[in-house]
């Protein structure tokens, strides 16, 4: 009888030197554009989806509501967002400024320059194969929320 698969170490700790390798990867041409990754992913959002209230985008990026304050500031400090009155007195929007629009565009050709290099370095085929675990894995996870 063929012995079962066991997991060695730990899932957490794997996953995150995993996700340390990749975040520098792909940091490492999105910084050309004077954009962090997490700024790109945040800017990328709110063009897509903008104008939208501050608790749905931080639910669309599965982030809390302080953290998504944190990370609004510097993106308004530099003009590519804008924080502006929502439907009533307490509501906000968030919306992307026209040359918010144009760094995202730009953080958007950087990102597919390290997306392509990193299919190129870990094949397309792992590639894809790593999407659809981690999307089942995701899947899994959110419906034990």
């Amino acid at each position: 009888m063929k012995n079962a698969i066991k997991p060695q170490g730990c899932t957490n700790l794997k996953l995150r030197q995993l996700t340390r390798m990749v975040t520098r990867h792909y940091d490492h041409y999105v910084a050309e554009t004077g954009l962090k990754n997490t700024q790109y992913a945040l800017l990328s959002y709110v063009v897509k989806l903008g104008p939208i209230q501050p608790g749905d985008l931080a639910r669309r990026m599965q982030m809390d509501a302080s953290t998504l304050t944190r990370n609004l500031q510097p993106l308004v400090a530099h003009g590519w967002l804008e924080i502006g009155a929502g439907k009533d007195a307490r509501s906000r929007l968030v919306e992307a400024t026209e040359v918010g629009r144009m760094k995202q565009d730009e953080g958007q050709r950087a990102w597919k320059t390290a997306q392509t290099a990193l299919n190129e370095r870990l094949g397309v085929e792992r590639v894809a194969a790593l999407h659809d675990l981690l999307d089942t894995c995701i899947e899994c996870l959110d419906s034990q929320s």
